[in-house]
């Protein structure tokens, strides 16, 4: 039983690895058919903000990938990975904007090499790849993704294409993007023990909650930017410059150097202009409570404006085909249902301060935590309980990617 449940799992590693490839290609194609389509439609304005989003998320993505291989250069666990280094070509590679598509072909053949060996320390790799990945993509996911469903929602609006097709498409797109913040929160499932791992459950849940809070917030933005399309980068700028002072206020402590640090910063606040995520150990529920009192509040106030400028500009706007009242009701029930799922979450199915465990040995300084280890080959396993962080001996200095990882995984489950 043991070596088939050994062999399915490595089986299930290669085709993520697989999947992700396939979807690094989607993406690039669905930009580019994106693209030709406002073209075609004539549709300039929305094409240059399409391919600003496309790009500058990029950039983001290109730029975290190359800061991460250089905290960590002693830690390059695959081939491709070790090849492109030797040979001087991380920088060139990031510049053509494919150092995802290299991390994911890493991905590929530590789940192939680990397939056929079954490698602890092959394991350990993929675990970090895996890890880099779903964080790149939650990244991608509120840089790009999101922006671009409030241009398409906010471009159906004011052409009043409200079709059965579209309506689906913006819920795919939504559904989509939950789905992204679920596989992050199961990537960091991975560091507790086997009884703690997410089952469908609580999975499904989670989706729901996310689309359920993040749905309503995009359709408000969209909303807000169909009549007000000036003012939806002021609101942004505004909004997103406090949050970003917010992260540095909550001291985050995510990369190695001050400059990547305020990049990470900047990402969060993009992360919560969209959504929840905590960045910080400490009071997890107050926090949480502030946040989303602020962005009710906020996504209340942009469909108030909505509201009003529709009711000043009745007269030559065309009638909305659905009743505002009943839509703004809607929107309201919708959050107001989210937040009760999440709070069920977090009462049913979250793990409650969880003893973390990470197969991670930092060739910079040792590790030493008050805990048991097991070593296996020259690999280290330390437990480390986010409920009490002060128990760590000061003289601990995490740096590379067992900072980051590390630090996140304490960082979700405080």
């Amino acid at each position: 039983m043991k070596k088939d449940n050994s062999f399915c799992t490595h089986a299930l590693d290669v085709l993520a690895s697989l999947l992700s490839l396939i979807l690094f290609f989607w993406n690039v194609a669905a930009n580019i058919w994106a693209v030709v389509s406002f073209y075609q439609e004539e549709k300039y304005l929305s094409m240059g903000v399409f391919i600003f989003l496309v790009l500058s998320s990029s950039v983001l993505l290109q730029t975290f990938s190359w800061l991460w291989y250089s905290e960590s250069p002693k830690n390059l666990d695959t081939k491709v990975e070790r090849f492109t280094k030797e040979h001087g070509l991380l920088a060139l590679v990031h510049i053509m904007q494919l150092g995802v598509f290299l991390r994911c072909l890493g991905m590929l053949e530590l789940a192939i090499s680990s397939f056929k060996c079954k490698s602890t320390y092959q394991n350990r790799g993929t675990e970090i790849l895996s890890f880099d990945l779903s964080a790149l993509y939650l990244f991608k996911a509120f840089s790009e993704s999101a922006p671009q469903i409030v241009l398409m929602t906010t471009s159906i609006i004011q052409m009043e294409d409200f079709q059965l097709f579209t309506v689906i498409k913006i819920a795919g797109s939504l559904s989509s993007l939950s789905f992204t913040v679920l596989s992050y929160h199961r990537s960091m499932r991975s560091f507790v023990s086997e009884k703690l791992k997410m089952g469908w459950p609580s999975s499904i849940i989670y989706f729901l909650w996310n689309l359920f809070l993040i749905g309503p917030r995009v359709v408000c933005v969209s909303l807000f930017a169909s009549v007000l399309p000036c003012y939806i980068a002021a609101h942004f700028l505004s909004l997103w410059t406090l949050l970003v002072i917010w992260a540095w206020w909550k001291k985050t402590d995510f990369m190695d150097t001050k400059a990547g640090e305020w990049l990470y910063r900047a990402t969060v606040g993009l992360i919560w202009y969209f959504s929840w995520f905590n960045v910080t150990s400490g009071n997890t529920k107050l926090r949480g409570i502030i946040y989303h009192m602020v962005m009710g509040a906020d996504t209340m106030l942009l469909l108030g404006l909505w509201w009003w400028k529709r009711s000043v500009e009745s007269a030559r706007l065309s009638p909305f085909p659905i009743n505002p009242y009943i839509l703004i009701g809607l929107l309201v029930i919708i959050y107001i249902t989210g937040v009760l799922i999440k709070l069920v979450y977090y009462w049913k199915c979250h793990p409650n301060k969880p003893v973390l465990k990470m197969n991670l040995k930092d060739e910079e300084s040792e590790v030493k935590t008050e805990c048991d280890a097991t070593c296996y080959d020259s690999l280290e396993e330390n437990t480390i309980e986010t409920p009490e962080p002060k128990a760590e001996p000061k003289s601990t200095v995490l740096s590379g990617i067992h900072k980051r990882i590390r630090n996140m995984a304490v960082n979700f489950y405080s």
